[in-house]
């Protein structure tokens, strides 16, 4: 295994133990905002370091390492997962609807995450990740069972 590998499989398993305790848990949307509210706030750092880990490392892959970028693909698909089940589980306890689609809502909730980090890492400032899941958990607000 080498270097690269390596440290893409320890941060893998860090990111997704993370996020595997913090959606464990998640039965109400409200739920839901507080895990945004933990990866906004364990995103704020006061010496800057804001971003994704696995993020990070597939922006700084070259195209031609196929097994690091299968590698974080697998990782990317089970974060995915997660959301996928913990959206499930909201909807089969009837805090969604059953219109809701667990794999679109996640997808794009996946991404804003993605997309949050990224510019919260470039503006140094994790706002626009807090605005980026807002707007993701406000779409899986309107599938709310009231």
């Amino acid at each position: 295994m080498t270097a690269i590998h390596g440290v893409i499989e320890a941060q893998s398993q860090l990111v997704l133990t993370r996020e595997e305790g913090l959606l464990a848990s998640v039965t109400t949307l409200g739920g839901l905002r507080r895990w945004r509210d933990a990866l906004v706030q364990a995103n704020t750092r006061p010496d800057g370091s804001y971003g994704c880990a696995l993020g990070a490392l597939c922006a700084q892959l070259p195209d031609d390492d196929e097994r690091s970028r299968t590698a974080l693909a697998a990782a990317f698909e089970r974060w995915h997962q997660l959301l996928i089940e913990t959206l499930e589980r909201l909807r089969d306890l009837g805090v969604l609807t059953v219109d809701a689609d667990p794999h679109k809502l996640g997808t794009g909730l996946l991404a804003a995450l993605q997309g949050g980090y990224m510019l919260a890492q470039n503006a140094h400032d994790p706002q626009p990740m807090a605005d980026a899941l807002d707007m993701a958990l406000d779409r899986i607000d309107t599938f709310a069972s009231r």
